[in-house]
């Protein structure tokens, strides 16, 4: 058997027990000690990576669910701090979640917060420098959002919410107005930090990340929502440190 083959078998054998294992050992107690080790690596991984999720559905449910992900989604990165990518897609279609339509977004937004906290260090933006500049070039100025940001805008559900509350272990509201929210996640002086987000200023991030000019991302979040107070939403997003340094001139 060639190397290449035998490794494929191998990690078949680990994550299923029932599959074709090309003549490996695998009944031995050895086998099943190493296979039980990666599956508990597996585990523990998603339960740290998903604590938002935990607190909703419990460690003893989640760990299950956990179990059953891990056979079906291979860790692809020895850095278990990356594993469970596919969770929330996942969770969208378990059966077994289906009674929390939300879970699968609350998962995605525990995901955010890795990336953001994983994210490469990047320089913010000189508020001083572009401050001074003229009023036609800041129109035609780019803001590209740092590495360490992160936002997402869920249409139907208030995810936000309930995501905030139970990662911060406060008392949910009795009555939750069921619609739409966003969030915005940002990585700043070593600490991640969260705060709602509209659509407009969803929208305007957007714009921003695939390097439209500050009008022209201003005025795709108007258009988007027009109540929106661009002054006071760059005012938010810069103080949050949402810009990486830019260069001006």
């Amino acid at each position: 058997m060639r190397l290449s083959a035998f490794q494929d078998a191998f990690v078949e054998a680990l994550y299923d027990p029932e599959g074709g294992c090309l003549g490996l050992p695998t009944e031995q107690p050895g086998f099943t000690v190493y296979r039980n080790t990666v599956m508990k690596g597996a585990v523990d991984a998603l339960l740290a990576n998903f604590p938002t999720v935990e607190r909703l559905v419990g460690r003893t449910w989640l760990g299950a669910v956990a179990a059953i992900h891990g056979r079906r989604s291979v860790p692809v990165d020895a850095r278990l701090l990356y594993h469970g990518s596919e969770f929330p897609g996942f969770l969208d279609h378990f059966e077994h979640a289906q009674a929390l339509p939300y879970l699968g977004n609350v998962a995605r937004l525990d995901l955010l917060w890795t990336q953001c906290h994983t994210a490469v260090d990047q320089p913010g933006i000189d508020v001083t420098r572009i401050a001074s500049l003229a009023r036609e070039r800041l129109a035609s100025l780019k803001l590209t959002p740092r590495a360490a940001a992160r936002w997402v805008w869920f249409a139907d559900q208030p995810v936000f919410s309930i995501w905030r509350h139970n990662r911060e272990g406060l008392q949910m509201p009795e009555q939750l107005d069921w619609h739409g929210e966003g969030a915005l996640l940002v990585r700043s002086g070593g600490a991640v930090s969260w705060q709602a987000l509209d659509i407009g200023g969803c929208a305007f991030l957007d714009a921003c990340a695939i390097g439209q000019p500050l009008a022209q991302a201003a005025q795709h979040a108007s258009d988007i929502q027009p109540s929106l107070d661009i002054l006071e939403l760059l005012t938010r997003l810069v103080r949050a440190d949402v810009f990486a340094a830019t260069d001006p001139s």
